[in-house]
């Protein structure tokens, strides 16, 4: 992307972090190229960085905190607002609640999961897809898909199930290389206190019964105690907010939990793909 799209394109976050980081060199008495010294970067960069020239990164916010945020918190503040911004539009909404939920119910059908993807599986998939974006489009998401998964890690803990139709597993992206080391992950996770890993095989059809064949579905709760069902067809996506249409997908997914392999059983098989298993 051009430099003069980037300053056009560059949203109120970016363009608050910049006027921030300007205003506090100033402040300090520091030329561009002197913060950029002291924060691992030229001169260029952070001249690029406050004209929106190239939109501030995210492990350039976190170094603009150590270096100008004196203990206020305003870049780290900002560092959500940022990665919100180089999200898809109709995606936004969802990933700001995602990141305040309580629990997290996920039924992946296509692919592995975004929160549960590696960086190299994120990346495959994104540039893959269609219609093409330029290199530096995908960066972007690639580095706001792995953002994501500081849910993980959030206190209080937030507790989350992922359902992945067994399809996805063999579903490949990038090459063989790729794929073992999100097997590899996948089974990381499998193993946290926190979540919980299933998978519905790909026979679960035989057996009379197929709650999943419509599809993928996020089941969040919130810390506030809001039930919400998130749900993407294609490019467009669904936050539904209606509790008698809640409770139906709540019950859809109780039953697809319960086609589903055991979590023993599902990390058996995940280490299988792996190379990991006996």
């Amino acid at each position: 992307m051009a430099r003069a799209e980037n300053k056009e394109s560059a949203g109120p976050a970016a363009r608050m972090a910049a006027s921030i980081a300007k205003r506090l060199r100033l402040r300090r008495g520091l030329t561009q190229e002197q913060l950029g010294q002291m924060m691992g970067y030229s001169g260029a960069a952070i001249s690029a960085m406050e004209t929106l020239a190239q939109p501030v990164s995210d492990e350039m916010l976190v170094k603009l905190e150590e270096v100008l945020g004196g203990g206020t918190g305003v870049f780290e503040d900002l560092r959500l607002w940022v990665r919100l911004e180089r999200l898809p539009v109709l995606f936004r909404e969802y990933a700001l609640i995602e990141q305040q939920a309580a629990t997290l119910s996920l039924f992946s059908v296509q692919n592995v999961h975004g929160l549960f993807q590696t960086e190299a599986y994120a990346r495959a998939q994104i540039a893959g897809g269609y219609p093409p974006v330029s290199d530096e489009r995908v960066e972007e998401l690639v580095v706001a898909r792995v953002a994501r998964k500081a849910l993980f890690d959030k206190q209080p803990l937030c507790l989350i199930e992922l359902i992945l139709d067994e399809s996805a597993l063999h579903r490949k992206f990038g090459s063989e290389k790729v794929m073992r080391g999100q097997y590899r992950c996948l089974a990381e996770y499998a193993r946290r206190k926190n979540v919980t890993l299933q998978i519905l095989p790909l026979d679960v059809g035989l057996r009379g019964e197929n709650a999943g064949d419509r599809g993928g579905m996020t089941f969040i709760e919130t810390c506030d105690g809001d039930r919400l069902v998130y749900l993407e067809i294609g490019d467009e996506s669904v936050l539904i907010t209606d509790q008698t249409k809640v409770r139906t997908y709540a019950q859809r997914y109780a039953k697809i939990r319960a086609q589903a392999l055991d979590p023993r059983e599902s990390l058996g098989l995940i280490e299988q793909l792996a190379g990991e298993g006996t």
